[in-house]
């Protein structure tokens, strides 16, 4: 299971993601234009697309979790990865469960953020721009990987696959 501190530090940025949208509809409520109104719209698109970088990461966790890989832990909340995913020790099928999770987890994320958000409103705008910026940067960067794993080439041994150093 991942550390704690993990778990605490991404529920929190979630749990802030859901005050901000709510600090925010009230606000658009009262006064739409207000420079307040507009900063909180702002903030919260920005925490809606990190909690969906965030839900992405743990889909990635759970199809490794769920094929029993090794995977290692940072030695801090402050790393931008959840996890890196050890190719030297898993085989190419933990490779291939290990990215479709997170792929599945974005599509489930991009539907929610998609629903729950206000197209017109500041963090909507926000939000929808972040989200499809990241499903882009998924495409570019993560999925021709998955696709020459898929095609039989060599497991990756980039930073993200590599234990950290302590």
């Amino acid at each position: 299971m991942p550390p704690r501190v993990l778990v605490t530090r991404d529920l929190s940025l979630l749990l802030s993601a859901c005050v901000a949208l709510v600090l925010d509809a009230r606000l658009r409520a009262a006064d739409p234009s207000a420079a307040l109104s507009i900063v909180v719209g702002v903030l919260a698109g920005v925490l809606v697309a990190v909690a969906g970088f965030i839900t992405h990461e743990w889909g990635h966790l759970a199809g490794s979790l769920l094929t029993k890989s090794a995977v290692h832990y940072p030695q801090t909340a402050l790393s931008p990865l959840l996890f890196h995913f050890d190719t030297k020790r898993n085989n190419r099928a933990q490779f291939l469960a290990m990215s479709w999770g997170g792929y599945l987890a974005t599509a489930i994320a991009t539907a929610i953020v998609v629903a729950i958000v206000d197209a017109r409103a500041w963090s909507g705008r926000v939000a929808l721009v972040l989200t499809v910026g990241g499903m882009i940067v998924t495409l570019v960067a993560e999925v021709p990987t998955t696709v020459r794993v898929l095609l039989g080439r060599p497991l990756p041994d980039g930073f993200a696959f590599r234990p950290p150093r302590a």
